[in-house]
């Protein structure tokens, strides 16, 4: 018998550590984020009005075995002209009745509301974790990539969703990497032009380079299906604590004649302290950061965007030169970069130049909900 509770922030943290073995490539983000993430009264979503959110948890005899969150993003709606509903967070059991159950009270919700459709992941917003993975299960992720066990997806197809929308993540191999194949005529030229200048994003300026971060992020993302601009308490909600895990040598903002124009957001890769962790802060927790600051070989790149007016300049691949040539020398063996659509042509041929590899394979999954 399975009995779906709402609001049960406690229990959704433990659905993954109760459902999959604890060898599995998931990675829990820590209890207190998924907390604030999952709080209507702190996260940004709600509380600037741009949507709503409500937490399903699925328990059999008592114990949690699936937690979704169903959520309704008003501001790209209007944007896009859709009427979508959400999941994210979708987390189960291989135990269909609690799959229906999970997803049939978040069409219900969505369709009370006037959705025509109910799509995810969405961990809430297209700039955060996004896709159900469905090819390459056995593969490492990386901060900010979505990781799921194969019957995540069969659930969804049995309850009716297609999957759409393809995307992939990539590894790149560094010790192998020599960042001047990124080097053309036109890389070449930006980083002799002193009209551009390179500057490292620290602790000390991070407010200022955070903001400048996201209104390169607004401007080069504007045209991309499914961005909607993040107003500075979103940005700040998601990106405020990045403080703490800066490494100042591998992360980049250009400015373009005074104004920021370009942007990488690398970060050493966390997930080994969170799986240490198990997503808990505790009197071991302190031991594990240090570990992880003295061994960390990882990185990953959240995003990178440029601005509108210099796209097609060969700004991204001066970046990517620079960024990799500090990786290497700071000691890094491997980079993730999160998701790429398949339409995104440009970013692809980037991959393809430092000799990434696909890590995984990911999708929205897409139902019609305008009929019970």
């Amino acid at each position: 018998m399975i009995e779906v509770r709402e609001g049960d922030r406690a229990a959704a943290f433990a659905v993954p550590f109760e459902v999959y073995p604890r060898d599995s490539a998931y990675v829990s983000p820590m209890r207190a984020d998924l907390d604030r993430y999952l709080d209507p009264a702190r996260n940004p979503l709600v509380t600037e009005g741009h949507g709503r959110l409500r937490l399903f948890t699925a328990h059999r005899d008592g114990r949690p075995v699936g937690r979704i969150v169903a959520s309704i993003h008003d501001a790209s709606n209007a944007r896009h002209g859709q009427r979508q509903g959400r999941f994210g967070f979708f987390d189960c059991a291989d135990d269909p009745e609690a799959a229906a159950a999970l997803l049939g009270r978040v069409e219900g919700w969505a369709r009370e509301r006037g959705m025509a459709e109910v799509a995810g992941n969405f961990n809430l917003t297209a700039m955060q974790q996004v896709g159900v993975l469905t090819d390459g299960f056995g593969g490492t992720p990386y901060t900010d990539m979505v990781w799921s066990p194969p019957h995540v997806a069969r659930l969804l197809a049995a309850n009716g969703y297609a999957p759409t929308f393809p995307m992939t993540t990539h590894e790149a191999d560094l010790t192998t990497l020599d960042p001047g194949i990124l080097l053309g005529e036109r890389q070449r030229a930006i980083l002799s032009d002193p009209d551009y200048r390179f500057v490292p994003i620290t602790r000390r300026g991070i407010k200022t380079r955070l903001a400048e971060a996201r209104l390169v992020l607004n401007d080069g993302f504007d045209q991309n299906p499914m961005f909607v601009p993040t107003t500075e308490a979103e940005f700040s909600f998601q990106a405020g604590e990045m403080m703490w895990v800066l490494d100042p040598r591998i992360a980049v903002m250009v400015h373009h004649r005074g104004r920021p124009a370009g942007v990488v957001i690398c970060i050493p890769d966390l997930n080994p302290l969170m799986r240490a962790t198990r997503g808990r802060v505790g009197l071991t927790t302190p031991w594990h950061f240090l570990r992880h600051r003295l061994n960390r070989k990882r990185a990953v790149i959240v995003f990178y965007s440029v601005a509108r007016e210099l796209h097609g300049r060969g700004l991204n691949g001066a970046m990517l030169h620079k960024v990799t040539s500090a990786l290497k020398a700071a000691g890094y063996t491997r980079l993730g970069i999160t998701w790429i659509a398949d339409e995104n042509a440009s970013s692809l041929r980037q991959m393809e130049k430092i000799g990434a590899r696909p890590l995984h394979r990911l999708h929205l999954f897409r139902k019609d909900v305008t009929a019970p």
